[in-house]
C-alpha cells in the first residue's frame, strides 16, 4: 500500500537511510514500496539523546533505518535496557513490550512505545528535582 506524505516547507524526513529536506514550498509525494520512514518530529539526533531512555530511542531509530548494523544496535539496546531496569524496576513491563517489538522487527511501534518511556523518565526526573519521591 502506498503512503502519501505532505512535507511542510523546510521539513525533513528519513526514508530508508536517506535524510531528505524539503525546499521552500509544501510538497506532496507518494512512497510506493515498504521502506523505513521517519518524519522530522520523530527523529532524534545523537546530541538530543542525553538520557538513558532517549539513548534507547536513538538506538531503536538506528535499528529502524540502518538494518545492516542490527547486531551492533541490538547489543547497545539490550545493555541500555539492563541499565534502565536496574535503575528503575518500574519500567520493566514497558521495556518488555518495547523489546518484544524489537524482536519481532516492529521498530516503528517500538519507537512509539519508547516515547512513553521517555515521558516516564522525565516525570521521574521532575519528581526528584522537586524533592518528591517516586
Amino acid at each position: 500500500m502506498a503512503l502519501k506524505i505532505a512535507l511542510k516547507p523546510g521539513e525533513k524526513l528519513i526514508i530508508g537511510g536517506a535524510v531528505i529536506s524539503n525546499g521552500k514550498t509544501k510538497s506532496d509525494f507518494v512512497v510506493e514500496n515498504t521502506v523505513p520512514i521517519l518524519r522530522e518530529k520523530d527523529i532524534m539526533s545523537l546530541k538530543d539523546a542525553d538520557s538513558a531512555c532517549k539513548k534507547i530511542y536513538f538506538t531503536i531509530q538506528l535499528m529502524y533505518v540502518d538494518e545492516k548494523n542490527i547486531p551492533e544496535h541490538h547489543k547497545v539496546f539490550w545493555d541500555l535496557v539492563k541499565e534502565v531496569v536496574e535503575a528503575a524496576p518500574s519500567t520493566r513491563q514497558l521495556l518488555y513490550e518495547i523489546g518484544d517489538n524489537i524482536l519481532n522487527n516492529n521498530h516503528y511501534k517500538a519507537l512509539k512505545l519508547t516515547r512513553k518511556l521517555i515521558d516516564y523518565e522525565q516525570e521521574a526526573i521532575n519528581h526528584v528535582r522537586h524533592g518528591k519521591s517516586t
